[in-house]
């Protein structure tokens, strides 16, 4: 069979089966190609994908898809899989909105067994797999696949400990691409590999393991002693011990591009090793593509390259900067001012804009791996013996280490600040990633301080004011976006009082409180529709300004809240609260993401989606401002009492509206 193309007759798993190795390695070109015209065309992950074409392929040729379930950890390097998984056809739409994902989906193939966007969950999820399908009596295998960092995490340590110990039918794929553990050669690996692609070698091994696990004379002893003869050597070149220490048997490292190899060693440990197994290999992040091999930092994710290229128009105005590099630039200068200025990410140097800073102060950076929860209380530490850590972890991931915040930090009354990437809606990389969430989980702690910037400047000045705070814990976060302001990086920060708010505009009809991104949104749809209402600055979300809260109050009738973010527990629930406790008879709206998790898209897709796109603003602002309904004249005011092209721009039900209700 010599067909012009392998990969066209792929519509699933089962296609792939029927091929041969030599065909396989014909298809992992076909993929390998592409995977790198798709995705330099529409932008995506790339380099982790790359890395794995041939490790999912011989995945897909080896284990029975999706009766076997195979579980993706670190969910970008899925592009693969889900190629040959009956979506080639759609690979041109991934993270676009209404198109395919950037990562697993269990709602969009039977063959995402378990959704990954954060990292490190793959052993824990194949665990409670593997224990589901054992309590009902079934027979399946549950293979996970982690690597690109995802073994940095402490979870991964947590579920390989549980899952050695269970002593299950569980395969653990380590995909090692030198972010995790180190590359081993040499020829003694060469020798473990041709004993462990032996299959009588093998069954021998697992006969002896499971017969001196039997016996009643120290069962566990003989079998630490057996493996104890095989380990001494493997130490020499691999991490094996480590391994065989938590409960599991450990195969490795293979080279993980070579398909003659890797088919036969998959093949031998679903066969005859029936429990805890560890295959690890080695892989090339970027393989095949001599760009991406040589960086793939540059290569992980990439923007659309465009086919056409526009007349560059020259503009009068400075460019303005991402938060992300004001960020970077900010703190590479407070620690040139202040000596106990230390920074702390979890695995996201360059995403979080802190090259600069890791080059400048090298033995001031500390880089953890994914494990937020240990950067949080690694920080706590610092901050107990006099030091000024910085935390910058995108917000979704720092979700993972709640407890953290409010023990480590909080209780305890410890100056670490917290610096929040990607707060709100990131677009393209979807419900895993957005942001959408800090303002009511940190607001909910408390003693926490909690703030958002309107513009780079108001960043900067909030990071120094954070620095010099010392009662407690204090988080800023900021958008993927560029600030809209210049910065003048010769004007010296100064310090905000911490809660105060700053009004922007006075007006009579309508008291409109607005923070961080919805700031400059509100301002422009004001402005251009030239409306008489007051804006502010609401940087704070806690504490309130209450002062200031009050005399606006007592000057308006009507209060709209406008935030990126859930309403349940920002900014809106805060003011609706004050109000109730005050016992006022304002009417209050708000305009927020709605309670659901959204889609992948572009962020102005998903601002318009949401119902805080600048039109949608302008014409809530409009609307709301001449409604002659007042909260005095109608005490049961609900949202079915006003006309229908008002009703469509308040997303939130009407139990909301009023904190009279």
């Amino acid at each position: 069979m010599a067909p012009e193309s392998f990969l066209a007759q792929i519509n699933g798993p089962e296609d792939l089966r029927k091929l041969s190795v030599e065909e396989l390695e014909i298809l992992c070109q076909e993929l390998r190609t592409a995977l790198w015209e798709t995705i330099t065309a529409v932008g995506g992950h790339l380099a982790a994908s790359l890395g794995v074409v041939e490790l999912t392929v011989a995945l897909h040729k080896v284990y029975n898809t999706p009766t076997d379930k195979l579980v993706w950890d670190v969910g970008h390097q899925c592009y693969i899989h889900k190629m040959i998984t009956g979506r080639f056809d759609r690979l041109s739409t991934i993270r676009q909105y209404q198109g395919l994902s950037g990562f697993l989906k269990r709602s969009e193939s039977e063959y995402d067994t378990f959704g990954a966007g954060h990292a490190s969950t793959s052993i824990s999820a194949a665990l409670g797999m593997a224990v589901a399908r054992d309590l009902k009596g079934e027979d399946y295998n549950v293979v996970a696949i982690i690597g690109d960092g995802g073994m940095t995490g402490g979870l991964a340590f947590e579920a390989l400990n549980n899952a050695g110990a269970s002593g299950r039918n569980i395969t653990v794929i380590l995909n090692d691409n030198g972010m995790s553990i180190s590359r081993n050669v040499g020829a003694l690996s060469k020798f473990l590999l041709k004993m462990e692609r032996n299959p009588r070698m093998s069954r021998i091994k697992d006969e002896i393991w499971t017969m001196l696990g039997k016996s009643p004379i120290g069962a566990k002893h003989l079998q630490e002693l057996a493996g104890r003869v095989e380990s001494s050597l493997k130490t020499l070149v691999s991490p094996g011990m480590l391994f065989e220490d938590f409960g599991f048997q450990y195969f490795g490292p293979f080279d993980g591009h070579n398909l003659p190899e890797l088919i036969p060693i998959l093949e031998n440990v679903k066969s005859v090793h029936k429990h805890p197994a560890l295959v690890h290999v080695l892989t090339q992040k970027g393989k095949g593509f001599e760009a991406a091999e040589a960086d793939p930092i540059k290569y992980h994710g990439i923007k659309a390259i465009p086919t056409k290229l526009e007349p560059k128009v020259e503009t009068p105005s400075a460019p303005t900067m991402a938060y992300m590099d004001i960020f970077g630039e900010a703190v590479v200068r407070e620690a040139a001012r202040d000596s106990r200025v230390v920074v702390i990410t979890a695995a996201m140097k360059e995403g979080t804009g802190l090259v600069k800073y890791s080059l400048e102060y090298p033995e001031r950076f500390f880089d953890v791996g994914i494990a937020e929860g240990h950067a949080v209380t690694f920080a706590a530490g610092l901050a107990s013996e006099g030091m000024k850590p910085v935390v910058a972890i995108y917000s979704t991931f720092l979700q993972r280490a709640f407890d953290h915040i409010l023990h480590d930090c909080a209780l305890q009354h410890l100056p670490v600040l917290f610096c929040l990437d990607r707060a709100g809606l990131v677009g393209e990389d979807g419900p895993t990633h957005h942001g959408s969430f800090d303002l009511a989980y940190l607001a909910a702690i408390p003693e926490m301080v909690v703030a958002a910037p309107r513009s780079g400047q108001e960043l900067r000045n909030l990071i120094r004011t954070g620095l010099e705070y010392r009662n407690g814990p204090f988080a800023i976060r900021y958008p993927r976006d560029n600030a809209p302001d210049v910065m003048n990086w010769n004007e010296e920060p100064y310090l905000i009082k911490i809660g105060s708010w700053e009004v922007l505009r006075e007006g009579r009809k309508l008291l409109v409180l607005t923070v961080g991104t919805m700031v400059d949104a509100a301002r422009r749809a004001i402005v251009s529709e030239e409306l008489n209402v007051t804006l502010v600055n609401c940087r704070f979300v806690k504490p309130m300004d209450e002062t200031l809260l009050t005399e606006l109050l007592a000057r308006h009738e009507r209060v709209l809240v406008i935030e990126e973010g859930t309403g349940y527990g920002g900014l809106a629930s805060q003011v609706a609260l004050f109000m109730q406790e005050h016992e006022c008879t304002h009417a209050f709206q708000s305009l927020h993401m709605p309670d659901q998790f959204i889609e992948h898209g572009s962020r102005k897709t998903l601002l318009q989606l949401v119902g805080l796109s600048d039109e949608h603003i302008a014409q809530a602002i409009s609307a709301y401002m001449n409604d002659s309904t007042t909260i005095s004249e109608h005490d049961d005011q609900s949202l079915a009492d006003l006309p229908e092209e008002i009703k469509k721009l308040f997303p939130n039900s009407p139990d909301e509206r009023s904190p009279r209700q």
